[in-house]
């Protein structure tokens, strides 16, 4: 007998990743399990089966208007192999634009669907009309977070906390500290700067992050200043910045995930883009300064009326209030952030107390083993 057939459906890179670890745990119960769906590469490395890969040009906010006509073409598709697929289960993961409407072609065809890494409806109003999406197209929620659990069933909406997959990448990570040693030199502060992964995000963030960088230089003598290169395009972008003509300086350009992870230690404060990223900040215990630079007007006049929380950055989400200084969903100027990047790089009892503040933060939020607990969720999704 063949064994279980399972659509599964990602967007962006971080998703391609954490879907992966599902597959593999998945076949732990079930090594004939086949794949098939919406795939990256470490998908594709798992031997999942292809259909599009929406991850190499993943965009956020407001730029994901132009992949309209590719999500629509996309959705088309589906609708057939869906309906000739004979599907056993299916898991969504992020992205719930994309994915709920794919999400709703499956429970038409009755193909049962785990949604992992749960749409924030919790953040985003009116709650209703969202959540009702959700309760009609998905079987049930695998949730990252402890209290995204209760506030899924509260809304009739099976769920279960399976905990984040990046704090178990971190606690696997062997950190050099001969590599953190070599990023510090004789520096007495270090100033990293993580610009995002997303093309079109590093744009609009990475010139801000160098100009608050170029203002300290002249305030700190012996600084560093290390830049976090998610890919080619960043370090490209990055190179082109920290060489412009006339406003040359000297910074170190890193990648890959053991330098990253070095970086983020060595250094005495970060400047982050928004996103996952800053949960691996807050892991290493290190302050950062988090900045998100969307185009002002489309948010005035839709964005903030749909944002129901008070806090915007993943770190002061989870604790409730803030730890770090967040400049979102966009700033006028970096005057304020060159300001508050200075009065804390000059205030060492400041930085150990963030340090503090969010390694209590993470100790509350982590349960180990995400990607085998959300494939135990597949398993007895199967099983009804």
């Amino acid at each position: 007998m063949a064994g279980p057939r399972i659509f599964i459906s990602v967007a962006e890179q971080s998703a391609d990743e954490h879907a992966a670890s599902l597959v593999r745990a998945f076949r732990e119960f079930h090594p004939d399990a086949t794949f098939h769906g919406l795939a990256g590469p470490a998908l594709r490395a798992e031997g999942c089966e292809c259909i599009h890969d929406m991850t190499a040009k993943s965009a956020m906010a407001h730029a994901a208007y132009k992949r309209i006509p590719e999500v629509f073409g996309l959705l088309q598709k589906l609708k057939r192999i869906i309906k000739n697929g004979n599907f056993d289960a299916a898991v969504m993961v992020d992205s719930p634009a994309l994915n709920l409407p794919i999400a709703k072609i499956l429970r038409r065809r009755n193909v049962p669907v785990l949604y992992y890494i749960a749409p924030q409806t919790w953040a985003w109003g009116p709650k209703n009309w969202r959540n009702k999406r959700v309760r009609a197209r998905v079987n049930k929620v695998a949730c990252l977070w402890s209290f995204e659990e209760p506030y899924f069933r509260d809304a009739g909406i099976p769920a279960t906390h399976v905990g984040h997959p990046t704090f178990d990448r971190l606690a696997e990570a062997d950190v050099s500290d001969v590599r953190i040693a070599q990023l510090r030199g004789n520096a007495s502060t270090v100033l990293t700067i993580l610009p995002g992964s997303r093309k079109h995000v590093v744009e609009e963030v990475l010139p801000g992050q160098i100009e608050i960088a170029w203002a300290l230089r002249g305030r700190f003598s012996r600084m560093n200043v290390v830049i976090v290169a998610a890919n080619e395009d960043v370090k490209a972008i990055a190179q082109k910045l920290i060489n412009k003509p006339g406003r040359r300086f000297d910074a170190t350009i890193v990648s890959g995930e053991h330098d990253r992870a070095a970086a983020i230690r060595a250094a005495d404060l970060c400047l982050a883009a928004s996103g996952t990223v800053t949960l691996e900040i807050a892991y290493w215990g290190t302050p950062m300064i988090v900045m998100y630079q969307t185009p002002k007007w489309p948010y005035l006049l839709v964005g903030r009326w749909l944002i129901h929380t008070p806090f915007l950055s993943l770190p002061n989400i989870l604790a409730g209030r803030e730890i770090v200084p967040e400049y979102m969903p966009y700033y006028d100027s970096t005057g304020p952030i060159i300001a508050k990047t200075f009065e804390w790089l000059a205030n060492p009892n400041t930085l150990a107390r963030v340090r503090g503040e969010l390694q209590e933060m993470i100790k509350g939020v982590t349960k180990p083993n995400a990607a085998r607990n959300a494939a135990v969720e597949l398993m007895q999704m199967l099983k009804t």
